[in-house]
């Protein structure tokens, strides 16, 4: 495929992922600005908060589905150049709707903290290690009812599960595959997007839902 054509589908996914289903979905919902309510994010907690739970549901899986339904995508228009190719791109295309999420083009590059669009990333890349990610956050909010150590918790399993399965799959391979080294750097990112709750955790002053 012409690599133009390739570029496009990258900035299509970033555009994709700017989508802020959260405001939408409030506004739809209770015509409220969700930044405007508790946390101010737009995700799906700060949406359930604003909106009900239902929304909050919608928010996520809309969110989680920017990212993996694109890749899903590029895997299988890239599938005939072979699988490398095909991974390497579909992880550029999940990579750019997660940046897309948390420097959305249509809100002035502020947008979420990228849990659920880095999910959806997760979700295509290593299934089994976010399912079992879900359980951890499910376990980490139901007992402390903060939705940020349970986000925190769920995506640090995800990025030691998809190593784990990658070296798995590939042995000594998996140094060179992009794929657990997507999952380290939507980690990092994440981190750096929840530093003010990380403070807020440490002081014992965190919110919870």
């Amino acid at each position: 495929m012409n690599p133009a054509l390739k570029g496009l589908f990258v900035i299509g996914a970033y555009l994709l992922g700017s989508v802020p289903f959260g405001l939408v979905l409030t506004r739809l919902f209770t015509g409220k600005d969700v930044r405007t309510v508790g946390s101010g994010n737009i995700g799906a907690s700060n949406v359930a908060r604003a909106a009900g739970k239902a929304a909050g549901v919608l928010t996520l899986a809309l969110d989680a589905a920017k990212a993996s339904v694109p890749m899903l995508v590029a895997f299988r228009v890239f599938a005939p150049e072979g699988r490398p190719t095909a991974e390497l791109w579909a992880v550029a295309v999940g990579l750019a709707a997660f940046a897309g999420h948390i420097y959305p083009l249509w809100l002035r590059f502020k947008g979420g903290k990228g849990v659920a669009t880095a999910l959806g990333v997760f979700l295509v890349l290593a299934p089994i290690p976010s399912l079992i990610a879900l359980v951890a956050y499910g376990v980490a909010y139901g007992t402390t009812r903060i939705s940020s150590i349970g986000s925190l918790s769920g995506t640090a399993v995800c990025c030691i599960g998809t190593f784990v399965q990658v070296f798995i799959a590939e042995g000594q391979g998996a140094w060179s595959s992009p794929v657990p080294w997507a999952g380290l750097a939507v980690t990092v990112a994440i981190l750096l997007r929840h530093r003010a709750n990380i403070e807020r955790l440490l002081k014992g002053a965190e919110h919870r839902v």
